[in-house]
């Protein structure tokens, strides 16, 4: 009998001590490296958010940008979404000025970046060639930077993470499809 109670000890001694053991080695491993996928996009220099937007909201903001870009340019310039871009300036012609209408037909680029390809041009009853056009307003017009015309290619390219932002905020067009009403942007806001 004084076997089966020294054996019966020592048993449980042993489950006692695995289970000691089996406890002290959980707490002291690592935990698992769960935090490197959700600390990739933390520790980036921007967070994404993105924002679907419409022609009216768009219509003033680009506006009121411009406003605040272009404030000391000779020429006065805006800019409306309709089923198209329609940008809408005067150019000066001796002692008289001449309305301008030029519409773009735009496209959002996978790098974020927006182009409007010329459709149609109008200065009063002038026919005047599109890239003669695209070079007056590149050379007279105040444009923001991040602003690019090309005026043999018949296209404004817009370098969205060019614009200047408040906050350091960066935008990527994701869609721009007007005749949808389906415009879509990525906001970059810094984290640093």
């Amino acid at each position: 009998m004084k076997n089966k109670w020294k054996i019966g000890f020592l048993l449980l001694i042993g489950i006692n001590l695995l289970s000691a053991i089996i406890i002290l080695t959980l707490i002291m491993t690592p935990t698992s490296d769960r935090k490197g996928n959700n600390q990739k996009s933390l520790t980036g220099d921007y967070v994404s958010f993105h924002v679907k937007s419409n022609k009216y909201d768009l219509n003033r903001l680009i506006n009121h940008y411009l406003r605040e870009q272009a404030a000391d340019s000779p020429i006065g310039y805006r800019v409306i979404l309709g089923e198209e871009v329609e940008l809408y300036g005067t150019i000066p012609f001796f002692s008289e000025e001449l309305n301008m209408k030029l519409t773009f037909e735009p496209d959002a680029l996978k790098n974020g970046d927006l182009v409007l390809n010329q459709k149609s041009i109008a200065i009063g009853s002038l026919h005047l060639p599109i890239s003669y056009v695209l070079s007056f307003i590149s050379e007279n017009y105040k444009l923001p930077k991040g602003v690019d015309i090309r005026p043999n290619e018949k296209q404004v390219y817009i370098n969205m993470q060019q614009l200047k932002m408040k906050s350091e905020m960066k935008i990527k067009a994701d869609k721009f499809d007007l005749k949808k009403d389906d415009i879509a942007f990525t906001i970059l806001v810094p984290v640093k």
